[in-house]
C-alpha cells in the first residue's frame, strides 16, 4: 500500500508540474499543509486520546525557535522537508524516468552506506539482488531516459538522500501515524521561509491546487503512515530495494487506468526487479535465522 502511495505521488507530481497547473514551491507548501490536516483529521477520528494540538502546537513554537529546541526529533521533519521541495523543482528540469532513476539510486546509496555504518556486511545474496534489481530499474527507463540538466541532478540526488533519511530515522516508529504527523507538523518552520521567498513566484490553478492537496493528503500523509508502520520491520536493505517496485507499480497503473499496452520490457523489468528483491529478502531471512 505505501509502495502504490509513492507511486500515486510521482503521477500526482508530474501532472501537476508537468501541465503547469502549478509552480514547484506552490505545490511543495500544499503538499505538507494538506498532508498535517488530513493526519490530524485521522488522529482525531480514530485515537481521540491521542490528539493534542496544544502539545503538538508546542512543538512547532520549539521548532520556530530553534533546531536544538526539539533535540533528536529535528532529522526526520528536516530531511521530510528538504525531500519535498528539492523533489518538485527537480522534476522542472528533469523527464520522468531519468528522475525516477537519480532518486531511487540514491535511495539505495544512502541506505546501504547506512547498513554498512551500523557494523552490517552485505552477503554476496544481498549484493547480487541490489544489482539485479537496479539492472531492472534501468532497463525499465532506460528507453525515456535523457541526458539530465546539472541543476535537475543535484536537485533529484539530494532528495534521494534526505528520503533515504526519513526512512531510517522511521525505524523505530511504535506510532506511525501519530509520529508522520509530528513530523509534517514541525516542517512549518521551512514552509513559512519557502513562502518568504517563493511567494512571488506562486502560480496556482484549481487543478494544482487539488492534485497537491491529494499528492500530500493522501499519497503522502496517508501513504508515509503506512510506510513507518511496516518499515519497522524489515532491514533498510529490504527497505532500499523494495522501492525499486514503485516504477513497476506505476506501470502497471498506466496499464490498468490508462490502458497502456503491457510490453516485453516491462515483464522483463518487473522479473528482474522481484529476483533482486527475493535474492535481498532471502539472504537477509537466512542471515537472520542463523543469528538465532
Amino acid at each position: 500500500m505505501a509502495l502504490m502511495a509513492f507511486a500515486g505521488n510521482s503521477v500526482l507530481c508530474r501532472l501537476a508540474l508537468g501541465e503547469q497547473a502549478i509552480d514547484a514551491a506552490g505545490f511543495t507548501v500544499i503538499r505538507l499543509l494538506s498532508g498535517i490536516v488530513v493526519l490530524m483529521v485521522i488522529i482525531k477520528l480514530t485515537q481521540p486520546a491521542a490528539f493534542n494540538l496544544k502539545r503538538s502546537i508546542t512543538k512547532v513554537n520549539a521548532s520556530l525557535t530553534g533546531l536544538k529546541a526539539v533535540k533528536q526529533h529535528w532529522l526526520a521533519p528536516l530531511a521530510l522537508f528538504i525531500y519535498a521541495v528539492t523533489f518538485s523543482f527537480a522534476y522542472i528540469t528533469l523527464e520522468t524516468a531519468t528522475g525516477a532513476l537519480v532518486l531511487f539510486g540514491m535511495v539505495q546509496l544512502t541506505m546501504i552506506i547506512a547498513s554498512l555504518m551500523t557494523g552490517k556486511r552485505l552477503q554476496k545474496l544481498e549484493w547480487l539482488g541490489v544489482m539485479i534489481a537496479f539492472i531492472g530499474l534501468i532497463y525499465l527507463m532506460l528507453p525515456e531516459l535523457t541526458t539530465p540538466s546539472l541543476l535537475g541532478f543535484v536537485l533529484m540526488a539530494i532528495s534521494g538522500v534526505a528520503w533515504g533519511v526519513y526512512t531510517l530515522a522511521g525505524k523505530g516508529s511504535q506510532k506511525p501515524i501519530q509520529d508522520t504527523c509530528t513530523n509534517f507538523m514541525q516542517t512549518l518552520p521551512f514552509v513559512l521561509l519557502l513562502i518568504l521567498f517563493a511567494y512571488p513566484f506562486f502560480n496556482l490553478s484549481a487543478q494544482g491546487v487539488l492534485l497537491a492537496v491529494l499528492s500530500g493528503g493522501i499519497a503522502s500523509g496517508v501513504g508515509y503512515s503506512i510506510w513507518y508502520s511496516a518499515v519497522r520491520y524489515i532491514t533498510s536493505l529490504q527497505a532500499a530495494v523494495l522501492q525499486l517496485l514503485v516504477p513497476i507499480i506505476a506501470a502497471l497503473g498506466g496499464v490498468v487506468f490508462v490502458s497502456e499496452p503491457i510490453t516485453l520490457r516491462m515483464l522483463v523489468a518487473a522479473g528482474l526487479i522481484l529476483g533482486g528483491i527475493m535474492l535481498v529478502s532471502y539472504a537477509s531471512a537466512s542471515d537472520s535465522y542463523r543469528t538465532q
